[in-house]
């Protein structure tokens, strides 16, 4: 369980962002932050990454060995293979080519599969969008036990976002996203 008890965060400035911050998820439920732009949601999530220090409360994260997905607007792709790119954060290696194909073509990157052993600077090669999808091919092959999406899906149009989620819950049933 995910638990946040009494948050409050702030800029570095000390002005008030978050107050009173009280929630608690379980394994396998889905939720939606909503608020306007600026209101503090992506801070939130780097507070339960542990990349925000500016703030008092208590956040206590599953430390059971639970395996733990950021996925940002512009997700982090680490120069190398696809392969590598798509199966960051863990080794490529164990991961059978195969498994990367199918998450490719799940997520509307079938046009890829051919190119997973090339080598590339992916954040340059591919567009916006094909950097969120790849985004969800990396969490299909990851499976992690808690995703969190921050704008994952904004450079996506409404049918292939609503796919993207529609393929999250299908795919990973017992994730809390």
């Amino acid at each position: 369980e995910l638990q946040l008890h009494d948050l409050d965060l702030q800029l570095p400035d000390g002005t008030p962002l978050l107050s009173n911050i009280n929630l608690a998820l379980r394994r396998g439920e889905a939720v939606v932050l909503r608020g306007p732009s600026g209101s503090g949601k992506t801070t939130l999530f780097r507070a339960l990454a542990g990349l925000w220090p500016f703030g008092s409360g208590h956040i206590a994260t599953p430390v059971d060995g639970s395996r733990v997905l950021f996925l940002p607007q512009k997700p982090y792709l680490p120069i190398g293979t696809l392969k590598d790119a798509l199966c960051y954060p863990d080794q490529s290696d164990p991961v059978p080519d195969q498994d990367c194909r199918e998450a490719l073509e799940a997520c509307g990157l079938w046009h890829l599969s051919p190119r997973l052993n090339e080598t590339a600077n992916w954040s340059l090669v591919l567009s916006g969008g094909e950097q969120q999808r790849l985004g969800f091919a990396r969490a299909i092959v990851y499976r992690p036990d808690w995703l969190f999406l921050d704008e994952a899906t904004a450079a996506l149009d409404e049918p292939a976002e609503k796919h993207m989620y529609e393929l999250l819950r299908r795919r990973l049933p017992d994730t809390t996203v």
